[in-house]
């Protein structure tokens, strides 16, 4: 396969996975780095390749590029990839997709004008006891998926806050827990339920008192399919616990992954310090299978840097979709509705009412 031509826009911490990723992936030639200081993308371009720039609109019309992988704050990815999309490139976005569904809208908008690939990330999706989840329920082992259940148990300290100037502020960051630490298990649990139908939340700041956002949220959910659906997540658990995603159905049957043991993970500042691992497995006859499937994922996890190793595997996979003309495995349209859930529980607590999904953008 002919390597994609790509750009990063945004050389931060999580730019840097992507960049190592780009940089290394023989599905890419990285060819353009974007930050709005030229002297930290022309350190970040000695490191990981590419000529630097300090707009994207420069380097969208001298690089040649033929996608752009967004790695800015959150509420200013519309701006970047609505600019790439417009010129013809394909556009892979860091998560959430958006701090707002306008901004969401806009982005997809601008991407089916032009008839070019969108995507989000969720490398989440990626890690094998997800994927584990996902065939069981696809095949029908649990029956009909009817209570899906999210817990985030996790912690961010104030030099955590104090690390970027964004971080903390409802106008740069667009929230807390929802928005920043929450959109990977949120896509999780849509991904193994299915759509939303309504969701009735409420959102607090129960020991951050520097910051302005959430540290701590809880919801229900109705499903399209009638199933319903529990959410707990929050950053107020020093030193963090856990985060999982537990999906029961109808036939009695559940599955479930811990995603992170401790507290979550920091794109570029920590590693993943424990593996992921299914730790729910009732599937009739399959009980067994729990530690066997344990010990394989142990045993993987010690010869991988797992931060790394699942962000290039979805890279991969939207450089592949793009040259192969497929969706990639997290679209544009996943991320919106992942935009969606934590938009629907903030306006839920704000009226203090059920909300109703679909939700238009703003």
């Amino acid at each position: 396969m002919k390597p994609v031509r790509t750009a990063l826009v945004g050389c931060g911490k999580v730019g840097g996975l992507h960049a190592a990723a780009l940089a290394a992936l023989p599905e890419s030639k990285l060819v353009a780095v974007c930050d709005p200081s030229l002297d930290r993308a022309e350190a970040f371009a000695a490191r990981h390749g590419g000529r630097a720039f300090r707009d994207p609109p420069t380097m969208l019309r001298e690089s040649g590029a033929e996608a752009v992988f967004i790695c800015t704050p959150h509420p200013l990815h519309a701006e970047s990839a609505v600019l790439a999309a417009q010129a013809g490139l394909h556009v892979m976005v860091e998560k959430p997709m958006a701090a707002s569904l306008a901004d969401c809208d806009a982005m997809l908008g601008a991407a089916q004008k032009s008839g070019v690939t969108l995507g989000v990330m969720s490398q989440r999706r990626f890690y094998e006891p997800v994927l584990r989840m996902k065939a069981a329920i696809a095949a029908g082992k649990i029956g009909r998926p009817v209570l899906g259940v999210f817990q985030m148990f996790s912690w961010r300290d104030q030099a955590y806050y104090e690390s970027d100037p964004w971080r903390g502020k409802w106008a740069t960051e667009g929230g807390g827990v929802l928005v920043n630490q929450s959109p990977h298990q949120l896509d999780l649990l849509r991904w193994f339920m299915g759509d939303v139908a309504e969701i009735s939340g409420r959102w607090s700041n129960l020991n951050h008192p520097s910051i302005e956002v959430d540290d701590t949220a809880v919801a229900t959910l109705t499903f399209r399919n009638g199933g319903l659906g529990s959410i707990v997540t929050s950053l107020s658990q020093r030193p963090g616990i856990f985060t999982k995603v537990h999906i029961h159905g109808a036939n009695g049957a559940s599955v479930g992954v811990e995603t992170d043991r401790g507290a979550t993970f920091i794109a570029g500042v920590s590693k993943i310090a424990e593996p992921p691992l299914n730790d729910l497995w009732t599937i009739p006859g399959e009980e067994h299978l729990l530690s066997e499937f344990q010990a394989t994922d142990r045993a993987h996890f010690g010869v991988i840097d797992a931060v790394a190793h699942y962000h290039a595997l979805q890279i991969q996979d939207f450089l592949c979709a793009i040259r192969e003309a497929r969706p990639p495995l997290v679209t544009g349209e996943d991320g919106r509705a992942v935009v969606e859930m934590f938009s629907a529980i903030y306006e839920s607590h704000r009226r203090k009412a059920v909300v109703a999904l679909p939700l238009k953008g703003k």
